[in-house]
């Protein structure tokens, strides 16, 4: 294979072409066959129902080269029922897991010469998508849907990786209703952040972090990830009916259990971030965002984290642990990653 010239080291978290992506049509009643192609643009009805009624859902997942020059790819498993459980909240045709998990690999195998080197520092993103396809006026479910898989290889979705920054709390914008689509990876989510993230970014913040929108009491999640934070040897995260089930939270807590920390998903109290040794972001994108400080934009407080701009010990350790198993430097003891061969 001849492989292209990019500088791995220096990847932003953005997208670059690569060989081939994945697509499935859903027709009939029934999902068709995959199928790879070139083409990189999608030809659809001007009245289908992702751009009108917005079902549309998608998933976010790595593959990493390992040490011993073996192709992972990180909970693959997860992603395909998390999916389907957003199809599910908006009415469409769920994507089969043993098909998701094909389509993975497929896609992974066609374009194996752009997953970065080991200690690039670099992964390959992998961004499955599921859109309403069929032309209707009227607001009711599709009967037709396209599944599109395709990859990119990036960069830490932090410029300067794993290191503090501050957030910031802000009342006057909600993510997703308490019983809504707050639970589900759909876009709407996403575009009903981008005004808060934007404003939060303007004042030196990497992003916002909501309060639960029914009492303005409890801390939910940021745009983009779950929050949680470490207290004593406790591994506190929010547990709210409007966050999205982080994979890489999931994660995290499984690993915190293991080395003998207490777990607890509960609300959490904004007042209680003055109680906390440490709090972090995660997502599959950045996996860990340390937390520098919290500053509360309404009443004017600051909750610090890191007085030294340095990541916390226990958010060191799970970071470096979680990396460890993504890339084959340690055993994979929970079975959480697939080997492409």
């Amino acid at each position: 294979m001849e492989q292209p010239k990019i500088d791995w080291s220096n990847l932003s978290f953005g997208y670059m072409p690569t060989d081939v992506n994945v697509r499935c049509t859903y027709k009939n009643g029934e999902w068709g066959e995959l199928r790879t192609t070139t083409d990189t643009h999608i030809s659809i009805h001007m009245a289908a129902t992702c751009l009108h009624y917005g079902q549309e859902a998608f998933e976010g997942l790595k593959a990493f080269m390992g040490k011993d020059g073996k192709i992972r790819v990180f909970r693959l498993d997860e992603n395909a029922k998390r999916l389907q459980s957003s199809c599910r909240g908006i009415m469409m045709a769920e994507f089969p897991e043993d098909k998701f998990r094909d389509a993975v690999i497929l896609a992974v195998r066609e374009n194996r010469r752009f997953v970065p080197p080991y200690e690039s520092g670099a992964s390959l993103y992998l961004r499955p998508l599921l859109i309403g396809t069929s032309a209707q006026v009227g607001v009711k479910p599709a009967s037709e849907y396209e599944f599109i898989l395709f990859v990119t290889p990036v960069g830490p979705y932090f410029k300067g990786g794993f290191q503090t920054t501050p957030f910031v709390i802000m009342r006057e914008y909600d993510r997703a209703a308490p019983l809504g689509t707050g639970i589900y990876k759909v876009g709407g989510n996403y575009a009903a952040s981008l005004v808060a993230g934007d404003h939060a970014h303007r004042l030196g913040y990497s992003n916002i972090f909501y309060l639960d929108a029914k009492e303005k009491k409890y801390i939910d999640e940021c745009g983009a990830a779950n929050f949680f934070a470490i207290k004593g040897n406790t591994y506190v995260t929010p547990k709210s009916t409007s966050i999205l089930p982080s994979i890489t939270n999931k994660s995290l807590m499984q690993l915190a259990e293991s080395m003998g920390m207490t777990v607890e998903r509960r609300h959490i109290p904004v007042e209680e971030l003055a109680e906390f040794d440490e709090a972090g972001a995660c997502g599959t994108a950045a996996v860990i965002s340390p937390i520098e400080r919290i500053d509360d934009y309404d009443t004017k407080k600051s909750y610090v984290f890191s007085k030294d701009g340095k990541p916390g010990k226990v958010c060191e350790k799970l970071y470096n642990k979680l990396r460890a198993i993504q890339y084959g430097e340690e055993e994979d003891v929970y079975g959480w990653t697939t080997i492409i061969k």
